[in-house]
């Protein structure tokens, strides 16, 4: 970096010069940061002749005019824009003014300060011998970047002014490339036409070149573009007029990283944790694969209200946890915003143990289809060793901009109760950890504790069938001696017992990586739809308790029951599982308002809700229950709320039903 420092200072220091010289570095490696750290101020340093010299820094960021670029130019030479231009009016007349000179009175008469007959001598005052010019962001202008060159060319040419360029070359050439393409695309192929180099092929339908048959047009239109609109080649011919050195920018990163954390200073825990913490900054930045330092910027800003967080809710929180936070507060910032994943690729993830279940399937069963998770952690954790690496928190904080803080609370509450029950159960180091983590003189207790806890039924269905897997796996290898019968048996008596307790489980598809390692293997297939049967059955069971404690808010619990009736369990058909007969007792409990509020309800719901077929038959005989009841009776109030909740139901029952999806295969297969 000093090598590159020195030979931008001999640039300046050479008497006379006839071109710039450009910096070229990718976005976010800090060539700003460079400009003002480390050359700016060597350059203002300098004394040659008697003369020290003045830099003008702009950013051609957003400019749309070359105007813009000569107000930049005129109000950083003059901080103190009225006094200058007032002294300026004083001087004498000459008859050449230089092209710098000519920005400052263009500026001067948009200002209002310059009569147009005045001619005056603004040499003495724009001394342009002791003036560095410095423009950055050459690609953000949005000007074409050839009329930029061109103008700057005036000071470089003319004024033999010292020039330096900062730009991102790679995204500059993408820029000239991809500037108008449709008129680009459409002017091409009006030319090739009237050229008559294109004709209608009306056996193929398409168009094609009368001397090249076998050039497709998309090729032809793309050559006739590069012909006519070349910007690259008029990019280069200018940048060797005006250019005459080009030095790639290779960034120190550790010098600049300790930079950006100066900003930290005034927040002492968080500056001496950082600073304690730099080779883990500078580490998980480098594994990121980009050069990008306005990312990590941006992820230590967010790693700060992270830290404070975390310190005043949880202050006995350990230093692994704090800086797996750091580690993986930087991961996702580059994952995410360098565009190296789409947002999804994490948001499915809801808990650490799940991204550490997936772990498993990925690395042990070979699951290839969370490749992307596989890869993720053995890049940014390869050297260190936590158990903590993910927080969904975190992702969604740099996913959403969102703190939420019962996501926080939840994936704190688990870490501390992790870290005071201590040795984690058995299983759960068989599910979510490498198998050969274990050591060797654990291992047997390992699968001797783990088998103990699926004979007594402990474990969710879900976990029975990922372990099942796993034993067949250790069986394969040789870890275990143990007949297959046996485990299978084993393994059924257990998901027998646990079915009592376990949770549905709605992603069944999650649940069965690693299956492609045993094709064909009976036992995998029994246990398998063993899985699948139990689970439809918890299915019915869950579903059951969710209809029952909706409805069990009628008639006491009313406004608990208009919180959610209309936004939660919208894939659960509650009224399959809930007694009409039931439902309706406790309705004649209600007060009139109340039934209109239930009424109302069941409205909101079912606007929601796309299929209600298994619901359907449910809902026909509340209706029968509402309309046996008022029929021949004396209209009252509460008999005409339920004439009215009769036609919403109604309505509700009329609604069009989902058509079946009809695949392309089925379709061909119904044709023929």
């Amino acid at each position: 970096m000093d090598e590159l420092v020195e030979s931008i200072l001999d640039y300046v220091r050479k008497p006379y010069t006839d071109h710039a010289i450009m910096i070229n570095g990718e976005w976010g490696s800090g060539k700003t940061y460079f400009w003002n750290n480390k050359v700016k101020n060597k350059i203002e340093s300098l004394e040659i002749n008697g003369k020290t010299y003045k830099t003008i820094y702009m950013s051609l960021y957003g400019i749309s005019n070359l105007d813009d670029i000569s107000k930049k130019i005129f109000i950083e030479m003059n901080p103190n824009l009225n006094k200058s231009i007032r002294k300026i009016l004083d001087v004498r007349n000459i008859s050449s003014i230089p092209e710098y000179v000519k920005t400052g009175i263009d500026m001067a008469n948009s200002f209002g300060f310059m009569q147009t007959n005045d001619k005056v001598d603004y040499s003495k005052f724009f001394d342009i011998d002791d003036k560095v010019l410095c423009f950055d962001d050459l690609e953000r202008a949005n000007v074409d970047v050839i009329d930029v060159l061109g103008y700057i060319n005036n000071f470089v040419e003319h004024d033999h002014m010292k020039t330096i360029i900062i730009c991102n070359e790679k995204e500059l050439s993408k820029k000239l490339k991809s500037t108008n393409v449709e008129m680009k695309t459409f002017i091409a192929t009006y030319i090739l036409n009237h050229e008559g180099k294109i004709k209608k092929d009306e056996e193929k339908e398409e168009v094609l070149d009368e001397e090249q048959e076998d050039k497709p047009m998309v090729e032809l239109i793309e050559d006739k573009i590069e012909h006519i609109f070349d910007k690259a080649n008029d990019y280069e011919r200018i940048k060797e007029k005006l250019i005459g050195e080009t030095f790639e920018y290779i960034p120190e990163f550790t010098y600049i990283i300790n930079g950006l954390l100066m900003r930290y200073e005034n927040n002492q825990a968080l500056i001496q944790f950082l600073r304690k913490n730099s080779n883990l900054i500078t580490q998980t930045f480098n594994r990121s694969g980009t050069r990008n330092l306005r990312i990590l910027k941006h992820a230590l800003n967010d790693f700060q209200k992270i830290f404070e967080t975390t310190k005043k809710y949880y202050p006995d929180v350990g230093e692994i946890v704090l800086k797996s936070l750091l580690i993986f507060t930087i991961a996702v910032s580059f994952e995410i915003k360098a565009g190296k994943i789409t947002k999804d690729k994490l948001k499915d993830i809801n808990t650490l143990e799940e991204y550490k279940t997936i772990l498993v399937a990925s690395k042990v069963l070979k699951d290839n289809r969370q490749f992307y998770i596989k890869e993720f952690d053995n890049n940014y954790y390869f050297t260190f060793k936590t158990d903590y690496r993910f927080f969904k928190f975190v992702e969604q904080y740099v996913r959403t901009r969102i703190f939420d803080m019962r996501t926080f609370k939840d994936d704190m509450e688990s870490i501390v109760s992790e870290e005071s029950k201590g040795q984690i159960p058995s299983y759960k180091r068989l599910l979510t950890e490498d198998y050969w983590k274990i050591a060797d003189s654990d291992f047997n207790t390992v699968v001797s504790e783990t088998l103990e806890d699926v004979k007594s039924g402990k474990l969710q269905l879900a976990e029975y069938f990922k372990l099942y897997v796993i034993f067949n796996f250790f069986i394969q290898k040789g870890l275990i001696d143990m007949d297959p019968e046996y485990l299978k048996l084993t393994f059924v008596n257990g998901m027998n017992v646990a079915a009592a307790t376990s949770k549905y489980c709605k992603d069944i598809e999650a649940y069965m990586a690693g299956t492609e390692l045993v094709d064909n293997d009976e036992n995998i297939s029994y246990m398998l739809d063993h899985f699948n049967s139990l689970n439809l059955q918890t299915k019915e069971k869950e579903y059951i308790e969710i209809a029952k404690e909706m409805f069990e808010m009628v008639p006491d619990h009313m406004e608990r029951l208009a919180d959610i009736f209309a936004e939660e369990h919208l894939d659960v058909p509650i009224m399959k599982y809930y007694n009409m007969n039931t439902l309706f007792e406790r309705m004649l409990l209600l007060e009139n308002e109340d039934v209109v509020l239930f009424k109302d309800l069941m409205t909101a719901r079912y606007q929601k809700v796309t299929d209600i077929e298994n619901e359907e038959r449910n809902i026909r005989l509340l209706k029968q229950t509402m309309e046996e009841h008022i029929r021949g009776k004396v209209p009252t109030i509460k008999i005409i709320i339920l004439e009215d909740f009769i036609k919403a139901l109604d309505m509700i029952l009329i609604k069009p039903k989902p058509k079946a999806r009809r695949t392309r295969k089925k379709a061909a297969e119904t044709e023929t």
